[in-house]
């Protein structure tokens, strides 16, 4: 595969504006999965499961079976939404997304479209210098996972050359919630670091409610970063690609900045961007070609016509907005400001990731400093 040309980043933000958006997945941790009584590998007491043994006729599409909604699911949907400052639907719907998957039985993924749980909210996000953004959340909605494919016989693992294909059918059914943002205006230089910023405030986020375990490791959570540029002055967006399922903070900030670069160079030389997924590659640092990206008319969505649309009672909405956790932000300025520490010193704890373990060192009995200065 040829390598990609990359423009300088500087020179790059010189020439064009980033526009970014992300969606990201988050695996809901209820006993369960969405719409059977499998239980769910995205449970921490199912992780490692033989393949193929967490299943029920609904996972795996059998003629027959009737999907029931996972009520848990829905109230950690509802949290979720809540958090991020959107309004909750009084009746949202599913619907069915028609999309050939080798890992869904069914062919079809049953997700939420024009009628979503959640919509129209707003998050805070702090940057490594303290700068505070607020990104505009369009909507979070409720779906279920794909199974998981392994690919055999190949070199790289993928299914290019591959001899044959394995399915587990483990995960497809767990319960999900996709957030997906608004267009991001005016991120400039900081885009890299805004990307790793929000999934990392998203993650806080689920962790604090307790909905997930929010390991992207594990693929418990999950981003697809939208990339896309438009000349210095032009009001019309630019094409965009979306790099698909990046599972750490620093792979999201480096894959942005590696599309920024490679956008850069495609349309200074006068060619265009092609609207497609992209695969991050961890080992090289760099994306390659996918498929082409879809929209939304080529999924062919319509109702779900085996599910009753969800209509949460005010007063359920209410309970869990009052069980709201601390937004991750203010928490972390509470803490600075409780602690006494300067900012140098308050972001070394937080860019070393030991902010949990320093809080909870202080909260049993060290001092702020000791507790600092020992991990």
């Amino acid at each position: 595969m040829a390598k990609d040309a990359l423009m300088d980043f500087d020179k790059a933000l010189e020439l064009f504006e980033p526009v970014l958006g992300f969606e990201v997945h988050v695996e809901l941790n209820t006993k369960t999965k969405m719409f059977s009584a499998a239980p769910n590998p995205a449970h921490d007491e199912h992780h490692g499961a033989e393949p193929n043994t967490l299943v029920a006729p609904v996972d795996m599409g059998l003629p027959g079976s009737l999907p029931v909604v996972n009520a848990e699911a829905v109230r950690s949907s509802i949290s979720l939404g809540l958090a991020l400052g959107c309004s909750i639907a009084p009746s949202s719907r599913f619907a069915r997304k028609n999309y050939f998957y080798p890992d869904l039985g069914k062919n079809y993924q049953i997700s939420q479209y024009d009628e979503p749980i959640a919509f129209e909210g707003q998050v805070e996000v702090e940057l490594a210098d303290g700068t505070i953004v607020q990104i505009p959340i369009e909507r979070a909605h409720m779906e279920e996972d794909a199974g998981k494919l392994t690919h055999v016989g190949g070199s790289t693992g993928r299914i290019q050359g591959a001899e044959y294909s394995l399915v587990d059918y483990n995960r497809a059914g767990v319960p999900l919630v996709e957030i997906v943002t608004k267009p991001i205006f005016g991120a400039e230089h900081s885009a890299p670091d805004l990307a790793a910023a929000y999934v990392r405030t998203i993650r806080d986020i689920v962790i604090a409610l307790g909905i997930s375990e929010a390991r992207m490791e594990r693929g418990n959570l999950r981003c697809d970063a939208n990339v896309s540029l438009r000349p210095r002055g032009q009001q019309k967006l630019g094409t965009r690609t979306e790099t698909k399922n990046v599972n750490s903070m620093r792979s999201v900030e480096r894959a942005v900045r590696y599309e920024i670069q490679r956008q850069a160079a495609i349309l200074e030389a006068g060619g265009s961007i092609t609207q497609e997924t992209r695969h991050w590659h961890e080992d090289t640092g760099t994306t390659s070609p996918g498929r082409p990206k879809s929209d939304a008319d080529d999924y062919r969505y319509f109702p779900e016509p085996d599910l009753l649309p969800v209509a949460p009672s005010t007063e359920l909405i209410e309970q869990l907005r009052a069980a709201l956790p601390e937004a991750p932000a203010a928490h972390r300025r509470r803490l600075k400001a409780d602690w006494g520490f300067g900012d140098i010193e308050f972001q070394g704890v937080v860019n070393a990731g030991l902010l949990a373990e320093v809080e909870a060192t202080i909260a049993a009995g060290a001092t702020p400093a000791a507790a600092r200065k020992w991990w």
